[in-house]
């Protein structure tokens, strides 16, 4: 199954992004399940950076996100893969740089064309901060030091050698009207959150001022939402609102694909028109 490319929004046609929460089940799984994945049609691969589950089991299995992205980048052949969404806070800003461009360059094995999003956020579980030894600190430090680091990120890849085979779309997930979303505006080809069509719509409002404070066109910034726990006429809302990208979460231990094959079947309706 593929995703027709006929029906768009704003020129891009709607995607379905699964994000395989690497929590409860050991990697042979997390890997046949990307697979089988890739092999439905979906059009991104996700995971998540934490060490630690964010569901059942508090020190159940878990596997680290970054080393598994450059796995599944070999891995695959067609679908786009990051984090939903890297921590800014736990690593260096050029290390995050030059570890994307690696990525980029894995998956592009055999079409010259890397398929990485670098998705990053400011960081929110403790837990991972005090077991790994990083500074907490507080949400407006967080968000600070993603702002200070995105464009030590974006340098750093024009001056890589060799240099990204593409421009790496850059996702940011989160929701903050003051902080967050002037950093999107500036900074972001994706903006993720988990907002319904009442917030979307307000945020988009909010979203276009920061834009015009920073001198962009906040049009062209494509809009990615979570789909869990919505229903169908949810999705259609956040359609009409713009929203092109949408995303499933699924955990292990069993990683249940039926959702994804009924949300694959609602993406290629509103592709086909």
């Amino acid at each position: 199954m593929t995703s027709e490319k006929s029906s768009t929004v704003g020129g891009r046609p709607v995607r379905l992004g699964v994000q395989i929460a690497p929590q409860h089940a050991y990697y042979e799984k997390i890997r046949d399940t990307a697979a089988e994945l890739e092999e439905m049609g979906v059009d991104i691969l996700f995971n998540w950076d934490h060490f630690y589950p964010l569901s059942g089991e508090p020190d159940g299995l878990h596997f680290e996100s970054w080393t598994m992205l450059a796995a599944l980048a070999e891995q695959t052949s067609r679908v786009e893969l990051g984090a939903l969404v890297n921590c800014n806070s736990y690593r260096n800003a050029n290390l995050q740089a030059d570890m994307a461009r690696t990525i980029d360059h894995i998956s592009a094995k055999g079409t010259g064309t890397g398929r990485f999003i670098f998705g990053t956020g400011s960081g929110w579980f403790e837990r991972d901060y005090d077991e790994y030894g990083y500074e907490f600190g507080t949400v407006g430090q967080r968000l600070d030091a993603l702002a200070a680091n995105l464009p030590v990120i974006e340098e750093r890849w024009t001056k890589l050698n060799p240099p990204p085979t593409r421009h790496i779309p850059v996702l940011i997930g989160g929701g903050g009207e003051k902080k967050t979303l002037r950093i999107v505006a500036k900074h972001a080809d994706i903006w993720h959150s988990f907002s319904d069509a009442a917030t979307l719509e307000r945020k988009l409002g909010i979203l276009a001022e920061h834009g015009d404070a920073v001198g962009r066109d906040t049009s062209q910034i494509e809009i990615s939402t979570e789909l869990s726990r919505r229903t169908v006429a949810d999705a259609d809302e956040v359609f009409e609102l713009g929203t092109t990208l949408f995303t499933l979460g699924i955990s292990g231990p069993d990683y249940d694909l039926s959702p994804v094959r009924d949300w694959l079947d609602w993406r290629d309706a509103k592709n086909a028109k």
